[in-house]
């Protein structure tokens, strides 16, 4: 018998596979969101999450944003 899980597949660089594989290690196990690591580009996730994640992203790069002195 095949067990089917619903889930949110996510393609995204090195780096950014990382940030989201940190985000779910750093949350208690019972929270914890990806379901397989595909390869290092490629992830398998609960769908709840995808605004989550997609919301953490945004910070993160607002975060990281660099923005000309004014003088």
């Amino acid at each position: 018998m095949v067990n089917a899980i619903k889930g949110v597949f996510v393609s995204c660089d090195i780096p950014m596979t990382q940030f989201i594989v940190n985000m779910n290690n750093s949350m208690p196990p019972s929270q914890r969101f990806i379901i397989h690591l595909l390869d290092s580009t490629h992830l398998f996730v609960q769908p709840h999450v995808e605004q989550m994640i997609r919301s953490a992203i945004s910070d993160f790069r607002d975060q990281n944003s660099y923005e000309k002195p004014t003088s």
